[in-house]
């Protein structure tokens, strides 16, 4: 980072900068949404000033992403860069690997792609495993 880097940043642009979002409005609508926290606190606004050792919580497609400012990037520049400036604290997610499927045992009532709809018989087999995982 260079010596002009500001000490503090909008919440919304640092977001985007930080490649988090592939917006500024996006970015910016989530900031105001209430949706997003900053050290637990929640944010109602975009504008809201952040610096490096913030803790951000916010909701990102189907999980929650908890996120610690490294530092305040002074432009939105390449994704080896922007990932420099946040920890992604999350625990880190299961894979969908063979190996993890069968490590937590068969997936309930899986079936084969392109078997077509299964039959009465299937459909009462099925229903009979979803009653004993019950």
């Amino acid at each position: 980072m260079s010596s002009d880097t500001p000490v503090r940043l909008r919440l919304d642009k640092w977001l985007w900068h930080a490649r988090l979002f592939k917006t500024r409005t996006l970015a910016s609508e989530l900031a105001g949404s209430g949706r997003l926290r900053i050290n637990s606190k929640r944010c109602l606004k975009s504008a809201q000033s952040i610096r490096p050792g913030d803790i951000l919580t916010f909701p990102q497609g189907r999980r929650i992403r908890i996120i610690r400012i490294e530092a305040i990037g002074s432009r939105r520049g390449p994704a080896a860069e922007a990932a420099g400036l946040y920890a992604d604290l999350d625990p880190p997610e299961r894979t969908g690997n063979e190996k993890d499927r069968q490590a937590s045992g068969p997936a309930l009532a899986e079936r084969a792609p392109g078997s077509g709809r299964p039959t009465k018989r299937e459909r009462r087999e099925i229903d009979a495993l979803h009653r004993e995982r019950s």
